[in-house]
């Protein structure tokens, strides 16, 4: 990846979007949830069901009972938490597409508008080829039919590299993009598919080291989920979470699992695991290598295999019970279990009690555990909650990464990405003639978030260091850039700087067609505080010769003063907000869009018969709709790569909100169409940097 630096991003693009924008008729379009434990409150979440599973969501505080440590606390704090988006079924129906229309692009959710964070973990590490395959399967039905508005979703691998921890997301191309490289892993630790007789030492350490990698894998995602509000859930796939032996525990693994049960119940994440083995059987099979048992042991098998499939589940049994979740087992129907796991995240109470100070006393030395106990008193209802809580509160120092690699380090791997610098990310794929398929990223900093220094002269100074990782479709890292910048401004600059933030692109070719993730991290040198931020993008294989839309670029657009000269002109000077890399808008503002027509067909004129239109969506629903417009293609120097705008009008009442531009493109001559989207915000004027 090129070294980054200042630059106007796709300006060449949207010049030339400016000369075809007469081309397109221009639109007119019109407390937080979060589980705290300190020296003044602790907050226990517990779930309520019925005889039939059911989620009971009408109980009063005189219905409960909440003890630590045997002892019952008087609750302060009451409520019941409503998860489930309202008019929603209990069973969605997922709706047919109209012929003809294209769908519709996601609806973009901020981690703080979420309901749900839903984390479906992949224990790859310890699943058989034939489980792997069924679990794919039940994601895949997952995302096709059960996710919910509000939801979002991440699905990990824990064998897999960084570059594999999606960003939660209810966009579902980056979800199914993350399905489709759910691969068994070969070099995962045997799950139970045959019994194997003895082992050995090395074995049964090197096995014990990947259960303790697959607990770290889970616990990055938990402590991402920390200060987020909604409801949080981990649902683990694996068949193989061994924690204790006949011989004694697997101290490593389960240390982690500790560490991991207590992250957990302070993040507020519930851990429900899945067995996606199915119904097994105790009896030999031809996978059993019985040429190498004795006869005690062929007597004993049944036995003997019962121990070590209940062996094999500890940990799933572990986790979920001490965090308040649910373990699934012997069921075929792996998709309905994961589809009541979800469901039992819709609905939650609240309870908060005042401590004894002797719960927390930093003259005691390590935190002692204190078990926590949720009762209900009326007859035929059950209830699950946490099993306790470690005596040290959240504002405990926690053990931090120091120094500029590894905070950066840390940066990149968290799941929603650090905000102490608020940083914008955008990802733009456009082709170029002479260079192929490239990718403009463009990053965005809040200069106010940086620690200036005052110089001599009236200078401003300040230094931050960025590293930019681009990951491939097997979660490996494809490049990576790594720069330290030393920003200095002075009088109006230094104004213009803290007002309307730092625009930076990083510029790089795509050799390869794919899914890819880019990451960036940034660390202010002084303050040593952090921003990072990720994007997900589609890079299509040109060579191919099918319709292809490049992304699409959006700028403010001031129409010129003499119509005889369409020539765009920029935004106002130093404002960002209308810039591609913020995409903030005012009510009332015209908004410039641009993109690239690759591989139209062609007539025996050689001429191209290409129809373009918009629609605009708030909150997933469609508030405008273009008439598909003919382009004019004659003035096109390369059929091939056809340029495209236009003109989208926001009207004088546009509501404050976020929204999101799609274009339709339709070759007529191959009956292909083909859409891509952008989202923007409409802000008051006053808050538009």
């Amino acid at each position: 990846m090129p070294a980054m630096r200042f630059i106007r991003p796709a300006a060449a693009l949207l010049a030339l979007a400016t000369a075809f924008a007469q081309n397109l008729a221009p639109p007119q379009a019109a407390d937080q949830n979060v589980i705290r434990i300190n020296v003044n409150l602790v907050q226990v979440d517990a779930v309520v069901t019925d005889s039939h599973d059911h989620l009971v969501p009408n109980l009063e505080a005189s219905d409960f009972q909440v003890l630590q440590d045997g002892k019952p606390q008087k609750i302060s704090n009451f409520s019941y938490i409503n998860v489930r988006p309202p008019n929603i079924a209990p069973a969605p129906v997922t709706v047919a597409e109209k012929k003809g229309v294209p769908p519709p692009p996601p609806v973009m959710i901020k981690p703080e508008q979420a309901r749900r964070l839903i984390a479906l973990v992949v224990d790859d590490l310890a699943l058989a080829f034939d489980s792997t395959a069924r679990v794919r399967g039940a994601l895949k039905k997952f995302v096709d039919n059960d996710m919910q508005p509000g939801d979002l979703v991440a699905i990990i691998r824990t064998g897999a590299g960084m570059g594999s921890l999606q960003q939660f997301t209810a966009d579902k191309r980056v979800l199914y993009a993350a399905i489709d490289h759910v691969r068994w892993n070969s070099m995962g630790r045997v799950g139970v598919g045959s019994f194997q007789p003895g082992g050995g030492a090395y074995n049964a350490q090197f096995t014990d080291a990947m259960t303790a990698g697959s607990l770290g894998a889970i616990q990055y995602v938990v402590n991402g989920l920390h200060d987020l509000p909604g409801r949080k859930a981990v649902i683990l796939f694996s068949e193989n979470l061994k924690l204790f032996s006949r011989n004694g525990d697997n101290d490593l693994a389960l240390l982690q699992a500790r560490r991991l049960e207590d992250a957990a119940n302070r993040a507020g994440v519930v851990i429900y695991s899945i067995d996606p083995r199915g119904l097994e059987t105790t009896s030999l099979s031809a996978a059993d290598d019985t040429g190498k048992m004795s006869r005690k042991q062929l007597n004993n098998f049944p036995m003997m295999r019962s121990q070590q499939i209940i062996r094999s589940q500890d940990g799933m049994v572990l986790l979920a019970n001490d965090t308040g979740g649910l373990f699934f087992h012997d069921s075929n129907d792996i998709a309905g279990q994961l589809r009541k796991a979800v469901a039992d995240t819709e609905g939650y109470y609240l309870l908060g009690y005042h401590p004894d100070a002797s719960t927390f006393d930093p003259k005691t030395g390590l935190p002692k555990f204190h078990k926590v106990e949720v009762k209900v008193t009326r007859a035929g209802l059950h209830v699950r909650s946490r099993s306790g809580f470690f005596g040290k509160s959240d504002s405990y120092a926690e053990h931090k990464p120091a120094g500029r690699q590894a905070e950066l380090a840390a940066a990149l791997q968290s799941p929603f990405g650090d905000n102490q610098i608020h940083v914008r990310l955008t990802t733009l794929f456009a082709q170029s003639p002479a260079a192929g398929s490239f990718v403009d990223a463009m990053l965005h900093v809040d200069a106010k978030d940086l620690k200036f220094s005052d110089q001599p002269d009236g200078w401003h100074k300040a230094v931050i260091d960025v590293e930019a990782v681009t990951f491939g479709e097997d979660g490996q890292p494809v490049d990576s850039s790594g720069k330290t910048f030393t920003l200095q401004f002075k009088d109006a600059a230094y104004q213009n700087a803290l007002q309307n933030g730092l625009i930076y692109t990083m510029q790089h070719l795509v050799k390869k067609p794919g899914a890819y993730q880019m990451r960036v991290a940034l660390r202010d040198s002084d303050t040593e505080q952090l921003g990072s931020a990720s994007e997900f993008i589609e890079i299509p294989d040109v060579s191919k010769g099918k319709l292809l839309l490049s992304s699409l670029v959006l700028r403010s657009y001031q129409p010129p003063a003499d119509a005889a000269h369409p020539q765009a002109a920029d935004a106002p000077e130093g404002k960002t907000g209308g810039s591609p890399a913020m995409r903030v808008f005012a009510p009332g503002e015209d908004i410039l869009y641009g993109f690239q027509i690759l591989n139209p067909q062609v007539d025996s004129n050689q001429k191209a018969q290409i129809e373009a239109s918009s629609r605009v969506f708030r909150d997933g629903a469609e508030i405008f709709t273009g008439t598909p417009q003919p382009m004019n293609t004659d003035v096109q120097t390369d059929l091939k790569k056809m340029v495209g705008g236009g003109v989208l009008k926001l009207g004088g009442k546009m509501q404050p909100g976020d929204y999101v531009l799609q274009v339709v493109v339709t070759d007529k001559i191959a009956k292909t169409t083909v859409t891509q989207w952008s989202d923007f915000e409409v802000k008051d004027p006053a808050a538009i940097q």
